[in-house]
C-alpha cells in the first residue's frame, strides 16, 4: 500500500469522525470516549496546541449565499430569504498546520450561512465522494492499525489486512489510492457524504445528500506538476484567481430513494438520482481570521432540516464542540 494511501485515510477520518462519546466501541476492554480519539490523533499527527485537531492548516473566505428555491424544499428558511452571508474554511487533511500542499489527498470546506433570524446554517464537506467506514467503530479499529511501534514505524501489511476484512473502508481506500492534488480549492468538488432530511409545508419529507460543484471547474495536478509547486501555494493561487475571475460554487442535492441507505456514509448513492440546486455561493474575500473562533458543526442546520440517524453524523457535534475547547484554550 503507498504511504500515501495511509496519510490520506487518517486524514480522512480526522475531518469527519473526529471523536465518539456515547459510542459502544470497545478496544481492550474499555468503552471508546471522545478523548481517547483526540489522544489518538496526537499519536497520529502529532501534537499542535492552538490548531484545530483536524484540517489544522486552512483559509478562510466569505461571500454570499444565492438561493434557488425547490418544490422540493418548499418552505425552507435557508431558501426563502434572499441573498444572505457566508463564512468559508478550506482545508488541508491533517493536524499538522505546516502541511505540504503538493501532497494529494484529503481537502475540506466548511461553510456557515447566516439567516436573517440570527440561526445558521452548516455545510461541511470533502474531496472524497465516500467515508472510509460504516461507522465509528469500524475507523477506531483502521486507526489502530496505523499507530506507530516503539521505533516509530507502522505496519502497512497489517493495514492492508484490515482494509481487506472490512468492506466498508475499501471505496475509500481506492479513492486514497488514486488521489491527485488539488490544483487549488476554487478547484475541488466538496461532498457531505452524510444523509439529511427536509421536512416541506405539506408534511413530505425530502431526504438527500448535498455535494458542491465549483464554477471554475474540478482541476487537479499530476504528480510531475505537484512537485514543481512550492510547499504552499493554495492561499496565493485561490487569491489571484479570486482577482481575476469570479470564484463560485453551486450546493447540489441529491434526492435519495427508500433503498439508499441513511445510515452508511461509506455508501454512495447511484448517480442517477435527481439532483437539485439548492443555490450558489459566490466568493467575495479571502484570508484573514474570521474563520478562527468558528466551529463549523454539520448539525448544525435551519428549521425544516433534520440530521439522518448516521452515527458518524451524530457524534460529530461532541467531537467537534471537545476539539472547539481545546483549540481556543490554547491546547
Amino acid at each position: 500500500m503507498k504511504h500515501n494511501l495511509i496519510t490520506s485515510s487518517i486524514t480522512t477520518f480526522l475531518l469527519i469522525v473526529g471523536a465518539a462519546t456515547t459510542s459502544n466501541a470497545v478496544a481492550n476492554d474499555k468503552t471508546i470516549q471522545a478523548n481517547d480519539f483526540i489522544e489518538l490523533f496526537g499519536k497520529l499527527g502529532g501534537q499542535h496546541p492552538g490548531y484545530r485537531k483536524a484540517h489544522a492548516k486552512g483559509l478562510c473566505a466569505s461571500g454570499t449565499f444565492l438561493p434557488a428555491p425547490s418544490k422540493y424544499f418548499t418552505g425552507s428558511q435557508l431558501l426563502s430569504n434572499g441573498e444572505l452571508p457566508v463564512t468559508m474554511r478550506f482545508s488541508v487533511g491533517g493536524s499538522n498546520p505546516n502541511s505540504d500542499e503538493k501532497s494529494p489527498g484529503a481537502r475540506g470546506m466548511g461553510m456557515q450561512i447566516q439567516l436573517p433570524n440570527g440561526s445558521l446554517h452548516t455545510f461541511t464537506g470533502n474531496n472524497f465522494p465516500v467515508f472510509a467506514g460504516k461507522d465509528p467503530e469500524t475507523f477506531y479499529g483502521f486507526l489502530s492499525t496505523l499507530i506507530p511501534d516503539e521505533n516509530g514505524k507502522s505496519d502497512p501489511a497489517k493495514t492492508m489486512a484490515y482494509i481487506k476484512q472490512h468492506p466498508s473502508v475499501q471505496a475509500n481506500a481506492l479513492w486514497n489510492k488514486t488521489a491527485k492534488t488539488a490544483a487549488s480549492f476554487a478547484n475541488t468538488e466538496f461532498f457531505g457524504l452524510h444523509t439529511f432530511y427536509f421536512e416541506q409545508t405539506n408534511g413530505q419529507k425530502t431526504k438527500f445528500r448535498w455535494h458542491i460543484e465549483p464554477s471554475l471547474g474540478v482541476k487537479t495536478l499530476e504528480k510531475s506538476e505537484a512537485d514543481k509547486m512550492p510547499t504552499e501555494f493554495l492561499v496565493d493561487t485561490f487569491a489571484k484567481q479570486l482577482k481575476n475571475e469570479t470564484i463560485s460554487f453551486t450546493i447540489m442535492a441529491s434526492l435519495g430513494e427508500a433503498q439508499d441507505s441513511d445510515i452508511d456514509p461509506s455508501q454512495q448513492w447511484p448517480s442517477e438520482r435527481p439532483q437539485v440546486a439548492l443555490g450558489k455561493v459566490t466568493i467575495k474575500t479571502s484570508g484573514g481570521e474570521a474563520c478562527k473562533n468558528i466551529n463549523f458543526d454539520p448539525n448544525v442546520i435551519s428549521a425544516g432540516f433534520t440530521p439522518s440517524a448516521d452515527p458518524v453524523l451524530k457524534m460529530r457535534s461532541q467531537a467537534y464542540a471537545i476539539s472547539f475547547g481545546k483549540r481556543l484554550s490554547g491546547q
